[in-house]
C-alpha cells in the first residue's frame, strides 16, 4: 500500500499526524502492559501509573534536550524553534536517558528498587518503539540504501521517479518485536534471577540490533 507524507487526519481543524498516533498508542500500550506485570516484579499497579504522570512528558523533554543539544548552532540562531516538536526533532536516546533518572527519582521517593523498575520498563519501551518505528514509515524516513530486497520500501520523488530502499523502520520494529518476545519467555518461566537483568539484556539486545541496523 502506499503513504504520501506528510500523513494525517483533520479533527476539529487540527492536525492529527500518523507518527504522533503511533507514538501515542505506544505510550498507552506500554503503560497498560508494564501497569498489568507489574505484581511479577514486586511493584504495585498504582506505582506504575505514578510513574508515568512523570515519565512521559519528561522522557518527551529529555528526547527533545538530545536533539536539540546535537544541532545547538542552529537553535541558538532560532530559538523559536527550541519547544518546535510539532517541527520533528526528538531523539530516543535523550528520551530513554532522561527516563532512567525519572525512573530513580520516583523509586526513591516510593522506596521501590530501582532497577527491578527498569527492568519493568523496558516491556513498555520496547512496545513504543515497535510501534513507533511505523510513523518512520508513515513519514517516509529512516529509511536504508537503495536495495532490490523482496521486502523494499518505494519512495517516489516529485518528478515520479521510485526508487527502492531497505526499509530500516521495519527491521528494527522487528527486532524490537523479537527482543521483546524474548524477554517475556524469560519472565514468565521465572528466569529473572536478580534486579537490573531485563534492562541489561535490553540495552545489549536493543544495542546490538540498532548497531546493526545502522550500518
Amino acid at each position: 500500500f502506499s503513504i504520501d507524507p506528510p500523513s494525517y487526519f483533520t479533527v476539529f481543524g487540527m492536525d492529527i499526524y500518523l507518527y504522533g498516533v503511533m507514538i501515542g498508542l505506544g505510550f498507552v500500550l506500554g503503560m497498560l502492559y508494564c501497569a498489568r506485570r507489574a505484581h511479577r516484579f514486586g511493584i504495585k499497579e498504582d506505582d506504575v501509573y505514578d510513574l508515568m504522570i512523570w515519565l512521559i512528558p519528561l522522557s518527551i523533554l529529555g528526547a527533545r534536550l538530545y536533539y536539540v543539544a546535537f544541532r545547538l548552532d542552529y537553535y541558538i540562531a532560532h530559538p523559536d524553534e527550541l519547544l518546535a516538536i510539532w517541527n520533528g526533532g526528538l531523539a530516543i536516546y535523550g528520551g530513554i536517558i532522561m527516563g532512567v533518572i525519572v525512573v530513580y527519582c520516583v523509586c526513591r521517593w516510593k522506596k521501590i528498587p530501582v532497577a527491578a523498575f527498569l527492568d519493568l520498563v523496558v516491556f513498555g519501551l520496547l512496545i513504543g518503539q515497535i510501534l513507533g518505528r511505523w510513523g518512520n514509515f508513515f513519514n517516509r524516513e529512516a529509511f536504508g540504501g537503495i536495495t532490490d530486497v523482496f521486502c523494499r520500501m518505494g519512495l517516489t520523488a516529485p518528478d515520479g521517479t521510485t526508487i527502492y530502499v531497505h526499509p530500516t523502520f521495519l527491521y528494527e520494529s522487528l527486532w524490537n518485536l523479537g527482543v521483546l518476545i524474548f524477554l517475556i519467555v524469560l519472565e514468565r518461566r521465572n528466569k529473572r534471577k536478580y534486579d537490573g537483568q531485563f534492562f541489561a539484556l535490553y540495552l545489549l539486545l536493543y544495542g546490538l540490533g540498532r548497531a546493526w541496523i545502522e550500518g
